[in-house]
Parts: C-alpha cells; sequence; structure tokens
C-alpha cells in the first residue's frame, strides 16, 4: 500500500468506519480491523492524507446542507418575531437571533473586504520594479 499508494479493501472499510463511528476503538470494530492496526494506518501518510480529504469532503456536505437549510431558518427567526401570538420572550429571542447573525454577517464581508485590500497590497510589494505601478502622491 505505501509503496504504490493505493489502499487495500480493508483500509477503505476503515476509513468509511472512522467517518461514521465515534472513536478510533469503534471504528476498528465495525471494519473488522484491529486497533492497532488502524492506528499504524493512521500515522501512514497515504491513509492518513485519504483521511483527511473524506472529512474534508464530508464537512463540505454538511456546510452545504446547512446553506441550504438558512433560508428557511431566517423565515422561521422572522415568522416567530411577526407572529402576534408568540410570547414576548419568543420575539425578544428571534430578534436578538436576527440582529446578531445580520451584525456577523457585516463583520465578516468587513474582514472580506480587508484581506482582499491586504492582498492586493502585497501583490504590489511582491511586483517586481519594473512591472509595480508608478503612483504619485
Amino acid at each position: 500500500m505505501a509503496r504504490t499508494g493505493t489502499l487495500s479493501a480493508a483500509q477503505e472499510r476503515a476509513l468509511l468506519a472512522l467517518l461514521s463511528e465515534r472513536t478510533v476503538e469503534d471504528a476498528a470494530t465495525a471494519s473488522k480491523v484491529g486497533r492497532r492496526t488502524l492506528w499504524r494506518w493512521l500515522r501512514e501518510p497515504v491513509f492518513s492524507g485519504a483521511y483527511r480529504t473524506l472529512r474534508a469532503e464530508a464537512v463540505s456536505v454538511a456546510v452545504g446542507r446547512l446553506q441550504q437549510a438558512s433560508a428557511k431558518a431566517v423565515d422561521a427567526l422572522t415568522n416567530a418575531l411577526e407572529d402576534s401570538n408568540a410570547p414576548a420572550a419568543v420575539k425578544v429571542t428571534a430578534a436578538t437571533k436576527i440582529l446578531d447573525l445580520a451584525l456577523r454577517g457585516c463583520e465578516i464581508e468587513e474582514l472580506k473586504r480587508r484581506i482582499a485590500e491586504l492582498e492586493q497590497r502585497q501583490e504590489l510589494l511582491d511586483a517586481p520594479e519594473e512591472e509595480a505601478p508608478i503612483v504619485s502622491a
């Protein structure tokens, strides 16, 4: 495996178990692999790299699902805020959450703008002198 960069069927089963089980020990049991073997595989570059890739893909899928549900979540908060029969505590909680999320969104947009500005400045600093634009004061 380590020489060719490919994974055995047992290693592929172990990877899937690592994604679905709570502990490495549980993953070893579920994939019918020895616990020490699984720990050894996790130290091997090919196996651990495949595991990191699969975990990143799983997180990406989860984030996509959260983004899809976010419009419904905003609707639910808005409906709770506008519901004339809702208790005051529900309205205050909804209003607080809406304001908190809106503020966080603004902060993220500001950080993105500032990072883009810093990246642009760094590109100017990294450019060779003959390519750097002339900036007049």
